[in-house]
Parts: structure tokens; sequence; C-alpha cells
């Protein structure tokens, strides 16, 4: 490669060192050569930073010297497009060309980040005239099953069932197109972002919390021009929901819902807005109603509904109330 742009990848931590510390220890055995790592904690409770900082490098740099990696730890939960605004906005105002998401809880190939970079400098790949390349992702794997696909690349299938994970468990040998392709959305789990794209759209949306942020973002991008990418010969693993299971399942649920619905309104019109709000009121009555195990559910949909009638969001708050 002719040039080396300068990648900060943005690292999102919360109780989750052991799975972040594995990740970093991946990170060791790029060949790619410019890149600096900015773990951002959210303000977690467990012995996270101390470890972190650890394997980042331990003591201090002597003044004056910038260390190589870097560890910002949060006052609070921003949760995930927070916490990663953190980490997007340091790397912005330190020279970032490119910066790259990557959940805490993956694990790569030594050649991902190579690959990706390859296609996001090869001005006549894809898309308009001329391409703008604007946010790329890898095909991943389950961590678990290394031949099973998790994701290569999204598609939506507005409204109801709202996106699709392409290749969605199957086994890798069945993938029979490896040629980097647009795509609707780039997961979050790994996302590698221009520097023009948060210069002319902005940040992640924060209003979103958890779930749905990377979509937004990514139709945002779309918008303003730019073409999303997956690159299916660069390769991760993810343990997937290693972080929100740790989280009480309703709500996520409540995520879900929320989410979805400020998702459609910020970027469908009325039809869809209205179809999206009577699906919803369906998935609640049909948890209140025909399934009495699930309604602890069925009120944190019902919550999440009210909040964003309210125009209320960021982070869920429990108890839930009834009411």
């Amino acid at each position: 490669m002719s040039s080396s742009p300068k990648v900060f990848i943005i690292i999102l931590n919360w109780n989750g060192y052991k799975d972040t510390i594995e990740c970093l220890d991946s990170l060791k055995n790029l060949d790619y050569p410019n890149y600096e790592i900015v773990v951002v904690d959210n303000n977690s409770t467990d012995d996270s930073v101390i470890r972190i900082k650890q394997t980042l490098g331990g003591s201090d740099p002597p003044r004056g010297v910038r260390p190589p990696h870097k560890l910002i730890v949060n006052k609070s939960n921003l949760g995930f497009s927070g916490g990663n605004n953190v980490g997007i906005q340091y790397a912005l105002e330190n020279g970032a060309d490119d910066i790259l998401l990557l959940n805490n809880d993956t694990v790569v190939e030594p050649n991902f980040l190579k690959k990706l970079i390859v296609t996001a400098e090869n001005k006549t790949l894809v898309g308009s005239d001329p391409p703008r390349v604007g946010i790329l992702g890898p095909r991943i794997n389950y961590f678990e099953q290394k031949d099973l696909v998790w994701f290569n690349g999204g598609k939506f299938g507005w409204p109801l069932k709202y996106n699709y994970h392409l290749d969605f468990r199957n086994k890798e040998s069945e993938i029979k197109n490896l040629n980097p392709r647009e795509v609707s959305f780039i997961t979050g789990a790994c996302m590698l972002v221009k520097r023009a794209v948060f210069e002319k759209i902005g940040l992640l949306d924060e209003r979103f919390f958890l779930y749905f942020e990377d979509m937004d973002f990514c139709l945002r991008a779309k918008k303003a021009g730019f073409n999303i990418v997956v690159v299916p010969e660069a390769k991760i693993y993810h343990k997937v929901s290693a972080t929100t299971s740790k989280i009480k399942n309703p709500i996520i649920w409540y995520y879900h819902i929320r989410n979805y619905l400020l998702l459609v309104r910020k970027n469908k019109g009325p039809f869809l807005n209205f179809i999206t709000q009577c699906w919803t009121w369906w998935m609640y009555a049909k948890k209140e109603l025909l399934f009495p195990k699930q309604r602890e559910g069925a009120r944190y949909i019902k919550q999440a509904m009210k909040d964003f009638r309210r125009n209320k969001f960021g982070k869920c708050e429990p108890p839930v109330t009834s009411d």
C-alpha cells in the first residue's frame, strides 16, 4: 500500500474487561502499520479500568510524549452511541483519517484492517460517479463457530422485518461472492468510517443510546452521497450479545421498540411511520393478552411507545411503570 491512512480504533468497554483484553490481544497481530487504539470505558463498576490500563501499557508516559494508545474513562454510562462519540471526537481532534468502531467482544484476523483500507482507498470500486466509499465493514463470523456467518452486510426490509444480516448463519464455504459490494448498512460491531463522513453528517445520534444507531448513521451517510460497502474477505469473529446479555431482557425490548420507531420517523415517510406504530401496538397486545408469561416484556414495550411519543430518549431508567 503506497499510503497508510491513520486509523483510530475505538473500543467501548462496560464491565467487560476480559473480552476487551482478548480483543486488544488480537489487535497486536494486525499487519496494518498506522493505527492507534482508543478504549472508552463507560463507567464500569468492575476492575475494567485497572485491567485495561495495565494491558495498554500501565504507567503514564513522560511529559510531552503521547502514548501510542489511549484509555478514556467516562463519568457515566453514555450508551453505545454516546460512549463511542467520546472516542470519535478524540480521534477527529488528533488527526484521524479513518475511524474504526469495534465491539469489545470481537477477535480479529491480522489482515482484516488492511483489506478494509485497500477497499476504502479504491476510488473505482463501487457506487456513484464519482464513487465515495464512506463506511465499510468486514464479514463477521461467530466466535464460537468460526465457520458460521453472523453478518456479511445488511439490508433493510421496511417496515416489519426491519433488517437482514446477509448470509446469516450460513457456512463460510457457502459464500460465493467474496468481492466488496454495496449494502444498506454496516453493523456497529465493526464499522470503518472515513473522516469525511463525520465531517459531513456529524456523530452517532445519542438519542438511541443502544441499538439502531448504526443503521441510522448508515442511512444518513447514504443520503449524504456516501457508499456503504461490505468487504467479505476481511474477517473478524463476534461473541454475539456478550455485553447486552448483562442487561435484563425486557429492557432489550424497550430499546428495540423505542429506537426502531425513532429510526422510521427520522428516515421514512408518514405512511411507514403509521404502519410501524400499528405493528408495535400489535406486539404489545400479543404479549399482554396472549402470553401471560411475557407481560413484563409487554410493560417495557408500552413504556417504549410512551417515551417515543413524549420524545424521551437516551437511557431507559427502570422501574418501568405499568400504568
